[in-house]
């Protein structure tokens, strides 16, 4: 491995940003795949990252700041990537439901998963049910992540599972919940397809849903 990408990483779990931006540029001078320094340089200081905060060995704070070093690393990769050769292992549409309007937890998962290599939708909070399913539709998304902190909001999800089935499309995405009064026994209640307690496993969990839809 060149060393470059060692020091993007570490940088990176850091969060300098201006250090992890330059030392990128200086990777793609020496000739470093851009999916090298995607994959082993941002993307595995951000699975560390993302390893820890599961752990609760570093916190929201740390994980922010890391998720911005990377985003100025991914802004110098970017116009290196439209020659198709970087490619997302796949899309998920993201939002917090409607009649809620929390959003931190939806953008911990929003940075958890993009640190996975997974392309993600936000549409933001407050989301009615048929956002999620025009989005889902129209830009192919493979799973749907939804996010409530209420217990007043969470009967939302259940909508969003129905007007999926409605529009004929359940059997094509994967329903994620998630949020503080969410338990794995109202997403089967609700006939979700998993629910995670926090923003390192639910990005885990689009990784291997994704895999599968692939394999």
């Amino acid at each position: 491995m060149h060393p470059v990408l060692e020091a993007i990483s570490t940088n990176l779990q850091a969060g300098k940003a201006k250090v992890v931006k330059e030392l990128v540029q200086q990777a793609l001078d020496a000739g470093v795949p851009v999916q090298e320094i995607l994959d082993e340089g941002l993307l595995s200081g951000m699975n560390i990252i993302g390893r820890k905060f599961k752990n609760n060995e570093v916190f929201v704070p740390e994980v922010l700041v890391a998720a911005r070093a990377m985003n100025h690393g991914v802004e110098v990769l970017k116009p290196h990537m439209v020659d198709g050769k970087v490619k997302s292992i796949g899309r998920v549409c993201i939002g917090t439901v409607k009649g809620d309007l929390h959003d931190i937890g939806k953008n911990l998962v929003k940075m958890m998963m993009e640190g996975k290599g997974i392309e993600v939708i936000d549409l933001g909070t407050d989301v009615e049910p048929a956002a999620f399913v025009e989005t889902a539709r129209e830009q192919g998304c493979q799973i749907i992540c939804l996010s409530a902190l209420l217990t007043t909001t969470m009967g939302m999800m259940k909508e969003v599972v129905a007007a999926t089935q409605e529009a004929g499309i359940r059997d094509e995405v994967k329903i994620m919940v998630g949020g503080a009064p969410v338990t794995d026994a109202f997403c089967q209640q609700i006939g979700a397809d998993a629910y995670t307690p926090d923003a390192a496993s639910a990005a885990e969990k689009a990784v291997e849903f994704l895999t599968e839809k692939t394999a």
